[in-house]
């Protein structure tokens, strides 16, 4: 086994362990990727102003997001087929996260369904992420099936009523679980890992949905059911039906412009995230960070601000925290731990953001992450 010390020794590993098709899902953008290489190229950008002759001991990176406390402003993002980068991987990540204090947020398209990852972590409450889709009947049931499972706050997705199109997924053939061509079996045939673990697992199917949705008899494409079934009349109007049908803990996901972060504070929501969906929808947007400061400095004060993107350090959260984000999401971060070591590689990956994010925060003369701000940052090199 390797040393693992940074975010990308478990990247490497994953690549090595997890089928092509997924670990590309996970691992890429839309179109050119340009947005996708820009939500970390922009982060490197930052730069910190070293303290130095400061007291340094009893450092605490403990806040809160969105009421809840948390070990560090940190949560593990919704991520779709999750439990195809390691069987049962929703449930794995959610004991880690667990067992780490803080959020793990279940996506729509997760591979264990809501009721599988409650079971899986004893009922402790957890995020659930949700899709609109046509079937207004369908999403209501969702709902009540999270309330039900003692889900504790609503991520609302709002940056995919249609499908971005992600041409390595096109050349893959992704589906779940994978249809049994040549190509594919070569390619599981130097994975045993990952398909002794699928072996003993009957989760292989998006479990949110498959039985759930009348008329869907077979998933096929994940291109294609989202195309059919993602609704793209989605308008602010769903959100406050949903708030009212949800009536906890609202987040909205997917802003990335001031006048959205407006309608997000004239929606009720509790928070909101800004986020270009991992690079993954629109090829061509900003950054999230380069995005942050603009909406935090027009909304910041009535509602509270989280950002998700490129987050791959430690640094990178404390960067987040200082230009405003009250929260941070991780999505790769946490995938290349699941899919390179299963649940302890998702608590190394915890780990390593974490110990990076402590040590960087005293060296800038810092002991507690409630009172980080853009002062630890050189003048000149953030965007504002």
């Amino acid at each position: 086994m390797p040393v693992i010390t940074t975010i990308d020794d478990l990247r490497v590993l994953a690549r090595k362990r997890v089928p092509r098709m997924f670990y590309d899902y996970a691992d890429s953008g839309s179109w050119t990727e340009s947005t996708y290489r820009a939500n970390e190229t922009d982060f490197a950008a930052i730069k910190f102003r070293q303290r130095v002759a400061v007291n340094m001991e009893g450092r605490s990176t403990r806040t809160t997001m969105v009421g809840q406390e948390v070990a560090m402003p940190v949560a593990i993002a919704p991520t779709g087929l999750t439990g195809m980068q390691h069987a049962d991987g929703e449930i794995l990540a959610a004991r880690a996260a667990k067992a780490f204090g803080i959020p793990f947020t279940l996506s729509t398209m997760s591979i264990c369904s809501i009721e599988d990852v409650a079971r899986g972590t004893d009922n402790h409450p957890f995020w659930f992420q949700l899709y609109v889709m046509r079937d207004r009947d369908f999403i209501g049931r969702l709902i009540d099936r999270a309330k039900a499972a003692n889900c504790s706050a609503l991520v609302l997705t709002l940056d995919l009523q249609v499908m971005g199109q992600r041409h390595k997924d096109i050349v893959n053939g992704l589906s779940a679980p994978p249809a049994p061509t040549l190509r594919n079996l070569l390619n599981l045939a130097t994975k045993p890992r990952w398909c002794m673990g699928m072996l003993r697992t009957p989760r292989r199917n998006f479990g949110n949905i498959y039985g759930h949705v009348k008329g869907i008899e077979n998933m096929g494409s994940l291109a294609e059911w989202t195309g059919k079934q993602f609704d793209p009349s989605l308008s602010w109007a769903d959100v406050e039906w949903i708030k009212k049908r949800w009536g906890g803990k609202l987040i909205l996901k997917g802003i990335q412009d001031v006048e959205d972060a407006h309608c997000a504070v004239e929606s009720g929501a509790d928070a909101l995230i800004v986020s270009n969906h991992g690079g993954r929808q629109l090829d061509g947007a900003p950054s999230s960070i380069s995005a942050l400061p603009q909406i935090v400095a027009a909304v910041g004060e009535r509602i509270e601000v989280h950002m998700d993107g490129g987050i791959r350090s430690g640094q990178d959260v404390l960067r987040a925290v200082a230009l405003g984000a009250k929260g941070t999401y991780i999505g790769r971060a946490f995938l290349y731990g699941l899919g390179a070591m299963g649940e302890a590689g998702v608590t190394k990956a915890l780990q390593i953001i974490h110990k990076e994010l402590d040590i960087t925060m005293a060296f800038c003369g810092r002991t507690d992450i409630n009172t980080v701000d853009r002062s630890i940052l050189l003048p000149g090199t953030y965007p504002t």
